[in-house]
């Protein structure tokens, strides 16, 4: 492909309301490091349009590593017997929050596995307690949970919900996924939808069985849906999973796909995430230069971090929490931007249905 059919692509997807796949998938097989600069450089043009060049800050509690699924690529999930589980007390989860608001961020998000025990009630309270002390935007994501669970956080003031589709290939996800349902998966996002949140989904990259035709239908998904925020994480390899032994996913790939993303989706909040800085290198910081505006810090307590093991190798597993905000402040200064310590809540207008 030569550098003005990489141009052409590039703006025919830009500008059309239906991105073609076989133009995605032109865009996700380029090789040459030119071309694959000119869509990372027009992603973060199109992040800069609409997202201007704040870098917001979501500051993350992973309060329980408790997962009843047994999803193929997780780390967490329950078959992982080798895994020490944990549950953070509310008054352990409150000093976190408490640690985030301190330190100028206005978002925190409550992370777990997804636990067929979790106390719907528990958590609403502490929710209110949040709201009530701190202000903040509260996000959840803590996976498929029933209808009524949704609306009770909604009402206790939950803001935002994340929960990843992974892939939208309906045999792949079957296939990672014993026990679960990509039909009931796209039920849960319409009723946090149908409910007022903001919401948020995204993918794994580098799955075992994707292909670009895969992948580009997944960005097609994400741009019909209008996510409030989308997570592009790439996949790592688990020494205690069914898929132990498989590649990890390439860099490269993963920044394709963000770009990408950023390019068809506009304004949505795309984060450079915490498993992008993770590949042997930190990729972050190419993340944030080919469409991402979001950056997470952790703040998950030291005797727990090390034990929320989706994937090996996690960045600052050892450091006390939230000490990587100095950090991402050098990241953002590098790059000539600086930290947007607002809410930063969805840039859309309007809500819509769920398609497939």
């Amino acid at each position: 492909m030569t550098t003005y059919d990489t141009e052409k692509i590039l703006e025919r997807l830009y500008h059309s309301p239906s991105p073609a796949a076989k133009d995605l998938i032109a865009l996700l097989s380029v090789e040459d490091e030119n071309d694959a600069q000119k869509i990372f450089s027009f992603a973060d043009r199109v992040r800069r349009e609409f997202c201007k060049d704040g870098i917001l800050l979501r500051g993350i509690i992973e309060f329980s590593n408790v997962c009843t699924n047994t999803c193929y690529y997780c780390g967490l999930n329950r078959n992982n017997t080798a895994l020490e589980r944990y549950r953070m007390s509310g008054d352990e989860i409150l000093n976190a929050a408490r640690h985030i608001f301190s330190c100028g961020i206005q978002t925190v998000v409550l992370q777990s596995g997804e636990d067929a025990s979790l106390d719907a009630g528990w958590l609403a309270g502490l929710i209110r307690k949040i709201k009530s002390a701190f202000g903040m935007a509260v996000t959840l994501s803590v996976g498929e949970q029933s209808r009524d669970d949704y609306r009770l956080w909604k009402e206790a003031g939950a803001d935002r919900y994340l929960l990843k589709i992974e892939t939208t290939d309906r045999a792949l996800y079957a296939a990672l996924h014993p026990g679960m349902s990509f039909e009931r998966r796209l039920r849960a996002l319409e009723d946090l939808r149908d409910l007022g949140y903001q919401v948020g989904s995204g993918l794994i990259v580098g799955l075992k069985g994707q292909d670009t035709r895969s992948l580009a239908e997944d960005i097609i998904f994400l741009k019909k849906n209008d996510f409030d925020m989308i997570g592009i994480g790439p996949f790592i390899a688990h020494r205690n999973t069914p898929l132990a032994g498989a590649d990890n996913c390439d860099a490269f790939l993963a920044l394709k796909v963000l770009a990408l993303t950023r390019i068809v989706t506009r304004n949505a909040h795309l984060p450079a995430t915490t498993a992008l800085g993770s590949l042997g290198k930190d990729y972050r910081l190419d993340g944030l230069q080919a469409g991402a505006n979001v950056l997470m810090p952790n703040f998950t307590p030291a005797p727990y971090r090390r034990l929320y093991e989706i994937y090996p190798g996690k960045r600052c597993v050892d450091e006390p929490g939230g000490a990587c905000v100095s950090c991402m402040q050098l990241l953002a200064q590098s790059i000539k931007r600086s930290i947007d310590y607002s809410r930063g809540d969805s840039l859309k207008k309007e809500e819509g249905q769920i398609h497939v």
